[in-house]
């Protein structure tokens, strides 16, 4: 007797699991538990075999018909039912798979994981790049199908038009996302390795830096005279006593400096290699600081731009002041006081793993990166304090803003 919607509903639940036929092999099986599953029975290939058609109420009588229809219109062409869904499933997986191991795909789920370790501006670089560049080459691509021609060919209009530095941080790119493909099992192996070899190489260039010591005097004079707006002035009278990366000091905040302590602690979000890096200060440093507060002690930079003190000044602000003063691009930038400083101590005899603690370069040793924070910090007070009078030796103005009364004398 065929089934109705009435006595569907009705049907209850027994000790042992209930068969309520309709016909044509479809049935509705009750369960103990008060499942009602609908199940076609079937022959093929001389076995009797069961498929499942889904779950009362969600499927209805009407449906569960037509399901059935449908699996016995497949048994008449000789298609076993239960073996084509098995295949349409498994297609829809590797579909899904597929579209979740695309070179985008992946290189998103990398940057997820990669980006929270950088700067927000060398984060939004990479973006930036894999959105304009890579992702329309071959972003919709699996990278289990990527071959190494594809991350040259994508790669080559770029150095064609001589952006060679471009090009070589376009293909370390491909590689960490091939890398992290390989390692989460969505490639066997990674096709980017190597591949820098087939761009033309690399030429090194070093900074543009002053350090002759009469130019380096001149320079700390002109900066001295220089007249403009107070961030940048201000900016430049201070880099060249801390030895940081400009942008570490052109995001400076008020609460990372402990005046009473003459130390700046500079988070290690803001650190190129994300440790805490403290900064002694000298006298000619504190001065300045003294002087700064009464322009920009209110707000949270030191150095706020001239349009918002909710914002510092940009990088290019200090560099269009060196171009002012008269030095051009292959003569000083920003960036060349770290030169600067690294040279002259250098040459005067300082030690260099003293040196490279105060620039904060990678200490490779984790061991002795934590020795080396406890031994160097009076020699790295010492060199920044000093190094003022020792490498300034023919920085003589009339007015003596960076090193005081005395400069002479020391800190």
């Amino acid at each position: 007797m065929a089934l109705s919607d009435t006595s569907i509903r009705n049907a209850k639940a027994q000790a042992k699991p209930l068969k309520l036929f309709d016909g044509g092999g479809l049935f509705l099986l009750v369960t103990p538990a008060g499942g009602k599953w609908w199940r076609l029975k079937y022959r093929f290939g001389g076995k009797e075999k069961l498929l499942s058609l889904g779950v009362y109420p969600d499927v209805g009588l009407k449906d569960a018909r037509r399901r059935r229809d449908e699996a016995r219109g497949l048994l008449a062409d000789g298609i076993d039912p239960g073996e084509q869904r098995k295949e349409v499933k498994a297609a829809a997986v590797a579909e899904q798979k597929e579209r979740e191991s695309t070179f985008e795909a992946v290189a998103r789920e990398w940057y997820a994981s990669y980006a929270p370790s950088l700067t927000p501006k060398h984060s939004a670089k990479l973006m930036r790049y894999l959105e304009t560049i890579l992702f329309p080459a071959f972003g919709g691509k699996s990278v289990a199908t990527l071959e190494p021609s594809v991350f040259v060919d994508a790669i080559r209009p770029t150095e064609a038009k001589g952006h060679i530095t471009t090009a070589h941080k376009l293909m370390q790119l491909c590689s960490q996302v091939m890398q992290f493909a390989h390692l989460t099992g969505k490639t066997r192996y990674n096709p980017a390795t190597g591949l820098s070899k087939a761009l033309q190489p690399l030429r090194h260039q070093n900074l543009a830096a002053v350090t002759d010591p009469a130019a380096i005097g001149l320079l700390l004079r002109d900066i001295d005279a220089y007249e403009g707006f107070p961030s940048i002035v201000s900016y430049l009278k201070i880099l060249p006593y801390v030895f940081t990366r400009p942008s570490e000091l052109r995001l400076a905040e008020w609460q990372e400096f402990k005046i009473d302590e003459a130390m700046w602690r500079i988070p290690a979000k803001r650190m190129k290699m994300r440790r805490e890096h403290t900064v002694p200060l000298s006298r000619q440093v504190l001065a300045l600081l003294e002087e700064l507060r009464a322009f920009s002690g209110s707000g949270r930079y030191l150095f706020p731009s001239a349009k918002t003190k909710a914002a510092t000044i940009s990088d290019a602000g200090p560099l269009a002041a060196l171009r002012r003063m008269g030095y051009q691009s292959h003569e000083m930038t920003p960036h060349g006081f770290r030169a600067m400083a690294s040279t002259r101590l250098n040459e005067l005899g300082f030690r260099a793993d003293v040196i490279e603690a105060q620039l904060a370069h990678r200490e490779p040793d984790a061991v002795r990166l934590a020795y080396n924070r406890a031994e160097y910090t009076d020699e790295r007070r010492k060199l920044t304090c000093s190094h003022g009078p020792i490498i300034w030796t023919n920085y003589a103005p009339a007015k003596v803003p960076h090193s005081g009364e005395g400069a002479l004398t020391g800190f």
